[in-house]
């Protein structure tokens, strides 16, 4: 993906969209847009990556910095841990699974699944640059 596909990705987990973001940061409207086509300067992107609270990096690669990427451990733990959430919903180990007074459908628990992955990558990431041992090592 370009640097405008990955702003939009970093915008859309953010819940902002395009144009919202560009009237957050100040910019004029169809700027971020443009960036199909031309590359803002590093200032700028420097600007969304600080708002969105991603990496420099991520803007114009797509990857995360090597210390922000999740091992093989982190996604082991990661689907253990969802596996006994979901397990205890579905146990209802601590009453029924639902939302607003309704039981939830199948089709909705899987999205749940999908979401609480999502959300529990985007903590171990955070958490590993909040309390990397080696941050201020030189």
């Amino acid at each position: 993906m370009g640097l405008y596909e990955n702003v939009k990705e970093a915008a859309r987990l953010k819940g902002y969209s395009i144009n919202r973001l560009e009237k957050e940061l100040g910019f004029a409207r169809s700027y971020i847009s443009k960036f199909k086509t031309i590359t803002p300067s590093a200032d700028k992107i420097q600007k969304i990556a600080d708002f969105l609270e991603v990496s420099v990096e991520y803007l114009m690669t797509g990857e995360q910095p090597k210390s922000q990427q999740l091992t093989s451990k982190d996604m082991k733990d990661i689907t253990k841990d969802v596996e006994s959430i979901m397990q205890k919903l579905s146990d209802k180990e601590s009453g029924p699974a639902s939302y607003d007074g309704q039981d939830l459908s199948p089709e909705s628990m899987d999205l749940f699944k999908e979401e609480l992955e999502i959300a529990l990558k985007r903590l171990k990431i955070i958490n590993k640059e909040k309390y990397n041992p080696n941050k201020n090592k030189k």
